[in-house]
């Protein structure tokens, strides 16, 4: 079987009975299944969530976007093998450890197959909280710039690029679009300060006033036991994006939880250790496809340059990647993932068919 077979590149069209239209994103795809398939599998599975709590499938692709485009490789490889299970396995393995740990819960339910989870409805917080340890990327193009304060933290003159910043620092930024907020322009992902979600904890659908400390403590807890699991593995934790929501368990308590995927190579950089201390960075994070593409093509300032989007559009649309590009980006997944989890990331021999198999069989889910 050839490789593009072993790729789940489409995942919205799998035949699981819905109740509402199927949501897809980049790399992601939710089912949300109906009031009576929720109830049932509440009861049979034992979740703890309200017995009318609204569940959905997630499915996972191996499809691979960078500078806002998808990518596709050649031989009718439309993603990277292994990275969809990978992703999957990584937020798997931090959401355990943080439960684990006595931090808080996931939307995670189960995990019927590596490229699915069955979740849990949540009502988000309107916030992506990004936690930086080091100068690096956007960061240090602002502070070379001359930029001191980001989201409302002055830092200090005399740092160098990609040098472990004094303290973890907290960069929110909206998650959508969030109209009346004084102070914060109606679009999404713009930059915030503390001050601004305190102000107006309610408008990015916080409880109370104090969950805003609980989601700083459950960002930087969750920070700082990946940090120390990738030290071990002599991996550098450089920074990484968190998102929060409400669920509300069996006994009708509402909890704050983490949601989303965590500490994977999409939402964090992860530094080879040995690299970094010889002052060279190594990416063991998509960041690595991004340089990747930056050198693969003549002229990267149609990557860079936003004014140029529909060029750069068409250069993703018309151009098949080499297969050892993908294959080179399937090596970091995988082997970031094994490294964390402690086992092997195998390749599905035919993803969508194996899907289906076990959410007919054993969660009586297809139609």
């Amino acid at each position: 079987m050839s490789l593009a077979n072993k790729v789940l590149a489409v995942n919205n069209d799998l035949p699981i009975r819905t109740g509402a239209p199927v949501h897809s994103g980049k790399v992601r795809s939710v089912y949300w299944l109906n009031e009576s398939d929720s109830a049932r599998l509440i009861a049979q599975r034992g979740y703890d969530v309200a017995a009318d709590a609204p569940l959905a499938i997630m499915v996972i692709s191996d499809r691979i976007s960078a500078f806002e485009c998808i990518w596709h490789g050649e031989g009718g490889m439309n993603g990277v093998p292994g990275k969809g299970a990978a992703l999957n396995a990584i937020s798997n393995y931090w959401f355990d450890s943080f439960r684990s740990q006595g931090l808080a819960d996931s939307h995670i339910l189960e995990v019927p197959h590596p490229l699915v989870w069955i979740v849990q409805k949540a009502r988000p917080v309107m916030i992506e909280a990004i936690a930086r340890q080091y100068i690096t990327g956007s960061m240090w193009r602002s502070y070379a710039k001359g930029e001191r304060e980001f989201c409302g933290i002055e830092i200090s003159d005399g740092l160098e690029k990609d040098q472990k910043l004094p303290e973890l620092l907290i960069t929110p930024s909206t998650k959508g679009i969030l109209e009346g907020i004084p102070g914060v322009p109606a679009v999404d992902d713009v930059n915030i300060t503390r001050g601004n979600i305190e102000a107006n904890y309610q408008a990015f659908h916080f409880n109370n006033l104090t969950d805003v400390d609980l989601y700083e403590k459950l960002l930087k807890d969750g920070f700082d036991l990946i940090s120390a699991r990738l030290a071990t593995l002599d991996q550098v934790f450089v920074d990484t994006k968190f998102e929060f929501g409400y669920v509300t368990d069996k006994l009708g308590q509402e909890k704050l939880i983490y949601m989303d995927e965590v500490g994977t190579p999409d939402s964090s950089r992860i530094w080879d250790g040995p690299a970094w201390r010889d002052g060279k960075v190594v990416e063991n994070s998509k960041e690595s496809f991004r340089q990747l593409l930056l050198k693969h093509f003549p002229d990267p300032d149609i990557l860079l340059n936003k004014a140029r989007m529909e060029e750069r559009t068409a250069l993703a649309r018309d151009n098949a990647l080499p297969e050892e590009v993908l294959m080179q980006v399937s090596a970091t997944y995988t082997d970031i993932a094994e490294k964390i989890t402690g086992k092997p990331i195998s390749l599905s021999q035919n993803p969508k068919a194996e899907i289906i198999d076990v959410l007919k069989n054993e969660y009586g889910l297809i139609s």
